[in-house]
């Protein structure tokens, strides 16, 4: 699964990294994104403008918001079928911009305790993770727009941690993906994982399992790790 991640581009780097039409006003770094947070997402494959989400899926038939603290991974196998997922799954398809995520592992001191590591590209460059997206209307009229991040089974590199992995997308697949018209046998080719000796990770500090921790300290390698 993916249940903490980062996205510590300043906002004058996007251009470089991402072809995007544009970035929020409200948007910061952040390095201990967690469920119910705002993401930054590119939903419209015309503008590729990235725009703030929160992170837990609302069904648009949802009575209220907290069916989303549930709805923050969904299994790349099951989206065709499942309720909360298929709608979005043909229509509503988006990249969730990322510097790396979190995982966690067994205590190599043997202490019985969870070690977080950070997970993250060799190259250093930022990803995008593979997402739906809904639009959800309460009714006093108030609109949320919230997204989930697609996983599926993990690669070499990640399985000792867990099963799962967020679906990375690259390249000239990231426009197949956001494109109206890809067929579900394209869609179904991408939500794989993304090769294990493209990933590198290393221990951090627990203070990342407190969702308001925040800062550069969050992804500061831990001595002797």
């Amino acid at each position: 699964m993916c249940g903490r991640f980062t996205l510590i581009l300043e906002p004058g780097d996007f251009e470089d990294e991402f072809d995007l039409g544009g970035i929020p006003d409200s948007y910061l770094p952040r390095y201990n994104i967690a469920p119910t947070q705002p993401i930054a997402m590119v939903a419209d494959a015309r503008s590729k403008r990235a725009e703030m989400f929160r992170w837990g899926l609302i069904p648009s038939w949802a009575k209220d918001v907290s069916i989303g603290s549930n709805l923050i991974n969904a299994r790349a196998e099951t989206l065709a079928e499942k309720p909360s997922f298929r709608s979005a799954y043909k229509t509503r398809r988006g990249l969730i911009l990322a510097s790396g995520f979190y995982e966690w592992r067994p205590d190599p001191q043997g202490s019985g305790r969870k070690e977080p590591v950070y997970i993250h590209p060799v190259d250093g460059k930022p990803v995008t993770f593979a997402g739906l997206w809904e639009e959800w209307h309460s009714a006093q009229g108030d609109v949320i727009r919230s997204a989930v991040i697609i996983t599926t089974h993990s690669n070499e590199l990640i399985s000792p941690f867990h099963e799962r992995m967020p679906v990375i997308l690259f390249g000239d697949d990231r426009s197949r993906w956001l494109d109206p018209w890809s067929s579900p046998e394209i869609l179904n080719n991408l939500l794989v994982p993304f090769p294990p000796d493209k990933l590198a990770f290393y221990p951090v500090s627990r203070m990342i399992n407190s969702p308001s921790a925040e800062g550069a300290a969050c992804i500061q390698p831990l001595a002797g790790g």
